[in-house]
């Protein structure tokens, strides 16, 4: 039995390594062997003291590896599927029959959101997400992957009638520090109030006199290089939820795309963007959702976290009003997302980046045209003073 045991916990040792690319694999998974194998013996134990048949030949054909089939539902339910991120458990749902209704258990995706993201533990979030079409896994699905292939920009945005954009949007933020918790919190905005829909698009996270303490060594010193090095530790996930149309967007690039010490009070402003697309042909061809994240320091050295906002703007700048921001939002939860998992955070500064020569360009071209128009009317100026002089001495 020992030996049969431990060759079948082998061969799910070798599945999850050639079946699964390894990049998705959980480390944990590789102590997995010291785990399954006495679970396994003393199931089949068990099994062997209860049965009435004949023991089995201790031979075993090493020529034939054990099939997944043959271990017990609640051996991969509980000591392997447990151990899986939410892309491994998905790649591993999708190669065979028994593995996606295992996979399926809600539990096991609620688990893996709750992990992913603490906030989402809040009893408000887990109630909008049990409502999801499959729940965890939806939600999971919506959440996860970053905006970085959604379609391109409309030709038009004409605004939808106001029962059709999201009346309430809830707001799901976990910020970490070198995989260290230091932040997470749930805000709930309503989006009907005539208010929001002309004010500038603004979400904040935290009241004006709020600060979060941290444990963290504020960044001494003006240089560059010690604000980026703050900048590649901290990581930020910003789910917009939609609790009526049961959608969810994650509006983060995981990592920083840029990091700026203000000249004057020497705070440290941490951004993270995501790109989105508008109307065809206009300021708002693509737009940027900004998170901000203001870091001071406290009276003691440590960092603080003083402000943490989202904003929408266009390529000229400008910040869009909450009416803007919410046909935008709505596309955006309505669109195909990217599924891409790995080397998510160069996906997101390149787009980024894309962003910004965009605008550059835009901005290039609007000059050119702006010079253009101007030596057009010095032009017209003096041929109309040289046109009307000349019918003076003509006279």
């Amino acid at each position: 039995m020992t030996v049969e045991g431990q060759s079948i916990t082998n061969s799910i040792l070798d599945f999850s390594f050639v079946s699964l690319p390894h990049s998705y694999i959980n480390p944990k998974i590789r102590n997995l062997s010291s785990v399954c194998a006495p679970k396994y013996q003393s199931h089949m134990a068990c099994s062997s003291s209860s049965s009435q048949l004949p023991s089995p030949s201790t031979t075993v054909d090493e020529t034939s590896p054990a099939s997944i089939s043959t271990v017990h539902t609640d051996i991969i339910q509980t000591h392997i599927l447990t151990r899986l991120d939410g892309p491994t458990l998905a790649s591993a749902a999708s190669t065979s029959s028994q593995l996606h209704a295992l996979a399926s258990h809600q539990p096991l995706w609620d688990n893996i959101c709750h992990s992913t993201w603490p906030s989402t533990s809040t009893p408000r979030v887990r109630q909008v997400i049990s409502t999801f079409p499959d729940g965890a896994f939806s939600f999971f699905s919506d959440s996860f992957p970053l905006l970085t292939n959604l379609d391109t920009a409309a030709t038009t945005l004409a605004p939808n009638h106001d029962q059709d954009r999201p009346c309430e949007l809830i707001s799901s933020v976990d910020i970490y520090h070198r995989d260290k918790l230091i932040l997470s919190k749930v805000v709930e905005t309503e989006t009907v109030t005539g208010w929001f829909r002309c004010s500038p698009f603004r979400i904040d996270l935290l009241d004006p006199k709020d600060v979060v303490p941290t444990q963290i060594k504020y960044p001494a010193g003006r240089e560059s290089d010690t604000c980026r090095d703050l900048g590649d530790d901290l990581t930020l996930s910003w789910i917009l939820i939609d609790p009526i149309g049961r959608r969810a967007i994650n509006l983060t690039s995981h990592r920083a795309v840029s990091v700026q010490r203000h000249w004057l009070s020497g705070e440290v402003h941490v951004r993270f963007a995501s790109i989105l697309p508008g109307e065809k042909g206009s300021a708002s061809e693509h737009v940027q959702c900004g998170i901000l994240v203001t870091c001071g320091e406290s009276e003691g050295g440590e960092l603080q976290v003083r402000e943490v906002s989202l904003q929408v703007e266009d390529m000229d700048g400008m910040h869009l009003n909450g009416r803007e921001g919410l046909v935008i939002l709505q596309r955006a939860l309505e669109g195909r997302k990217g599924r891409k998992r790995s080397r998510r955070e160069e996906e997101g500064r390149k787009r980024y980046e894309e962003y910004l020569e965009r605008k550059k360009q835009r901005k290039e071209k609007k000059l050119r045209t702006e010079g253009t128009l101007d030596t057009l009317c010095v032009a017209f100026g003096v041929l109309g003073f040289f046109v009307f002089w000349l019918f003076i001495l003509c006279r």
